[in-house]
């Protein structure tokens, strides 16, 4: 990948406001910092038309059996991971529904590997792994736009007839010329020269919070604003399962539990049972013909 003109890059150069941080009172350096921060939410906002696009398309995948497969490098690869482990928890699907591929492995995320960012071969032995295919869609993520790893995963997903997204925070990056759908979110200098952990990682991440959130939405996986398929594995999660019910149904508290009971403790299903109601076999029923879309169950008769 050609290095001439990365210094160039608006992720790459100096911030002017703060080139003396070195001698920033802490209030002064955590000012800025903050004053920063907030400058991300807009340039995420400029770029919902493209997220938009892409949430359908994700949508439509997952409808039609493929996945959401994050690629990425670095800190970029980490908060595709992150979000793709706290998808099944929250949502209730497989693990292999939305998938992290982080260049070097799962152990990069606690432990850099050097030099595998640039390594194109690796995203395509990553994606063959876990067998990319016409229903996926793969988002590739790089705050620099320019990430090696992540132009020969998108290359090659588009090879395998996957939809394919890019998440930049420069304009005119490279990953955009191999996305069927390229996101930019141009962040600019970061208050330390050059750290895409700051602004840019938090345009990925909030860009990704969208992605899988919005997705999931559309899927059924949320009632109202409830998510209703978390799977309730702690106390703290089954008191808030119980709570859902009741607020999604009117149902005293409990009518409530004695409904998560009948439904194994899926608040899907307590909460079909109690609109619909219906024992939970037929809400199970119910759900499966609708696809796990809350709404529908409770209609389909």
């Amino acid at each position: 990948m050609d290095l001439s003109t990365l210094g160039t890059l608006g992720t790459e150069t100096r911030n002017e406001r703060t080139a003396g941080l070195d001698r920033m009172p802490v209030s002064e350096l955590l000012s800025v910092m903050n004053a920063e921060d907030q400058t991300v939410a807009l340039a995420v906002r400029d770029a919902l038309p493209e997220i938009g696009s892409a949430v359908e398309a994700i949508t439509e995948s997952l409808r039609r059996g493929g996945r959401l497969i994050y690629l990425g490098a670095g800190t970029s690869g980490r908060i595709g991971l992150l979000d793709a482990v706290e998808c099944p928890p929250t949502f209730g699907i497989s693990p292999d529904q939305v998938v992290g591929l982080l260049s070097g492995g799962p152990g990069a995320f606690v432990v850099a590997v050097e030099g595998a960012e640039d390594q194109p071969a690796r995203a395509i032995a990553d994606l063959d792994e876990t067998g990319v295919n016409d229903r996926d869609t793969v988002v590739g993520l790089a705050a620099s736009g320019r990430t090696p790893y992540v132009v020969g995963g998108l290359r090659h997903a588009a090879a395998k007839g996957a939809v394919t997204v890019s998440v930049a925070c420069n304009r005119d990056a490279v990953v955009s010329r191999y996305a069927d759908i390229p996101i930019e979110v141009p962040t600019g200098p970061e208050i330390l020269t050059g750290s895409t952990r700051l602004k840019a990682g938090t345009a990925e991440k909030m860009v990704c919070n969208m992605l899988s959130t919005a997705s999931m939405v559309r899927l059924g996986k949320v009632y109202g604003n409830l998510m209703v398929d978390v799977r309730a594995s702690n106390d703290k999660l089954v008191d808030r399962a119980r709570r859902m019910v009741v607020e999604a149904t009117g149902a005293d508290s409990r009518t409530a539990a004695e409904a998560l009971r009948a439904a194994g403790g899926h608040a899907k299903t307590a909460v079909v049972m109690l609109l619909a109601h219906c024992t939970a076999e037929e809400a199970v029923r119910r759900l499966d013909e609708a696809r796990g879309d809350t709404r529908a169950a409770v209609g389909c008769r």
